[in-house]
């Protein structure tokens, strides 16, 4: 399962998403594909993904159905797990060292 990173900036992406994985995501429609073969589907403010995850945004906070939690603040999205995402133009930097970039479409992360 993808970090909440990864779906945060996938949550900002699709219903303004801050990702942490190696890999792509690209959303078409309501729907993202990732690289590794988990799609997300967008309903309103919920996110629904093919692995069982739900993400659902109310306000500044997406709540997870893993019981992770983030708060986005300006440009800062503080994180659960202790670890926090700043986004930058169309780039996305995370405490733990992961960048993701948004170009089109298409998010990718290191």
């Amino acid at each position: 399962m993808k970090s909440l990173f990864f779906i945060t900036t996938l949550a900002v992406s699709l219903v303004s998403a801050e990702p942490a994985f190696a890999g792509s995501c690209t959303k078409s429609g309501n729907t993202t594909y990732c690289d590794d073969g988990t799609t997300y589907t967008q309903s309103g403010n919920t996110i629904y993904g093919s692995d069982g995850t739900t993400y659902s945004r109310s306000g500044n906070t997406t709540y997870g159905s893993d019981g992770s939690t983030s708060t986005r603040s300006g440009n800062t999205t503080y994180h659960s797990d202790g670890t926090t995402t700043t986004r930058s133009g169309n780039t996305t930097y995370g405490s733990d060292g992961t960048t993701c970039t948004r170009s089109g479409n298409t998010v990718y992360c290191n």
